[in-house]
């Protein structure tokens, strides 16, 4: 058994993401991030969906020409072959976010 909360990894050098399960098409993972963007010369495209729930910390997202502020408890559904950033994830504490994907093939991501 897992608790998403407890013993939640250092991510101030680099995001940690932890496969909770996976099945054909459809893979579950927390990502815990503490201040880390995606670069703007390399947006996440994934040719899979994905829906994301922040648990902990904030977050900002851009997708579609808008950004997205998420606070926990916020969901967000990002169509397959869609460009996005994460622009800002708090540095002071851990952000943590459950993350479904949807029709990833083997439950594995597609490469972007």
């Amino acid at each position: 058994m897992l608790n998403l909360f407890r013993d939640l990894p250092d991510a101030s050098a680099a995001e940690v993401f932890t496969s909770l399960l996976e099945r054909p098409g459809c893979r579950i993972e927390r990502i815990v991030s503490q201040g880390q963007t995606t670069p703007a010369e390399a947006p996440w495209r994934q040719a899979h969906e994905e829906w994301v729930l922040l648990l902990k910390g904030a977050a900002r997202i851009a997708l579609e020409g808008r950004e997205v502020v998420l606070e926990p408890g916020s969901t967000l559904f990002i169509p397959a072959d869609t460009e996005h950033w994460v622009t800002y994830t708090d540095p002071a504490i851990a952000t943590v976010w459950l993350a479904i994907h949807l029709g990833a093939v083997d439950g594995a991501p597609a490469p972007t």
